[in-house]
Parts: structure tokens; sequence; C-alpha cells
């Protein structure tokens, strides 16, 4: 793989410049100060920390994607997202369930075949197709809100509105190239800003739980 291999995939780029993405670049600060609102709210908490720590690495994973824009930095981008969702299910399942280790475990591995069975699903319809692989979280996150109504209501709440942020900043990172000609910078700052408000507002949803249950 050619690791320095250019990127261009987005509406605000225009050259190989390190800042020809500036207002991409910048709002990922939305997931570092989120981040950090984070880290001191689940005080006590190593999971929460843990989340928290990892939302911070996706604002910077994603600030040298939108900066160098090359293989090397795509794959610092997407990493710290594949950590963030298989530690929160993994949490959820653990917590939200009371599934014992093994168990969470299990159904946190299962998430590997859903996701491969359910991407191409997404894949072949046009407006998703360009956002297939993050399609299958907001599924996944309403199921286990819906699920969850009855055992613990507010945690189901907040994991629904969870998914309906997740959908709307999904809407906003699948128009980028759409709405390029109208919109000279994209809209792909817009997903960083919901979804990083979104990632905080999923630990904060874990840490309320975890609090009312101790």
């Amino acid at each position: 793989m050619d690791w320095a291999r250019a990127i261009d995939a987005y509406c605000e780029r225009t050259d190989a410049s390190y800042w020809s993405e500036p207002v991409n670049a910048v709002t990922n600060l939305a997931f570092v100060v989120v981040a950090l609102i984070m880290w001191q709210r689940t005080k006590g908490l190593a999971a929460g920390r843990w989340l928290s720590a990892v939302l911070f690495s996706i604002g910077i994973g994603s600030y040298l994607l939108h900066t160098h824009a090359t293989a090397w930095s795509a794959t610092l981008d997407v990493i710290p997202i594949a950590i963030f969702t298989l530690s929160y299910v993994y949490l959820a399942n653990r917590d939200f369930w009371r599934l014992p280790l093994w168990a969470a475990t299990l159904a946190t591995l299962a998430f590997i075949p859903y996701a491969a069975l359910l991407t191409p699903v997404f894949s072949a319809l046009p407006f998703f197709a360009i956002s297939s692989v993050y399609w299958v979280l907001p599924v996944l996150i309403a199921a286990y809100g819906a699920l969850l109504r009855k055992r613990a209501p507010q945690t189901g709440r907040g994991l629904l509105i969870g998914a309906g942020l997740l959908c709307l900043s999904l809407v906003f990172r699948s128009l980028d190239e759409t709405l390029c000609p109208r919109i000279p910078v994209g809209t792909h700052f817009l997903w960083h800003v919901l979804n990083g408000i979104m990632l905080g507002w999923m630990i904060e949803v874990w840490r309320r739980h975890k609090t009312n249950e101790a």
C-alpha cells in the first residue's frame, strides 16, 4: 500500500496543500472540546475516561486527514472511530444489558458480521452509499434504544436521541459533494460539529446510566 498516496474526497479541498481544507480541519476542535468536557464529567469512571480519550483521538485523527490528506492519515482517522464504536458497544452490552463479561465480549464481536452484512445494503442505495459504512451505527443505536425503553427508559430515550443526531450528521456528510457547486466549503464540517456533539452525548448517556445504577 502506498501510504503517501494523496486523497481528495471532500468538497473543500482544491489542491494538495496542507491548509486546503481549513474549515474541515478547524472544526475537529468539536471532538477535542467535547472530549475535554466529558473527561471532567466522567471523573471516577475509568470506562468513561477511556471513551473521552478515544473521542479526543478522533479529533486528532480527523485533523490529520483533512490537512495531510494521505492514505496514512486516513488510516489514523478511521482507527479511533472503530475503537470508540467497539468500546461503546461493549459497554452497552455490559452495562445496559448487564451481560457477563464473556457474553458482552461475544455480543461486541457480533458487530463485525452485522456491519459486514448491512453495509452492502446501504452501499446499494444512491444517497446512503457514500456513508454506507456509518449508516449501520444509527440503526444499531436505535435498536438498542427501542429495546431498552422498558428496562431503562431514560437510557433508551438517550440512545434514540443519539441515533437521531447521528442520522442528521450523516446527512450533512453525505451531501458534501452534492452541494459543492452551491456551497464551496461543502457540508462535511457539519458532520464534525454534530458528530462531536453526538459522541459526547453518547458518553453522557452511559455516564447517567452508570450513575443511576450506582
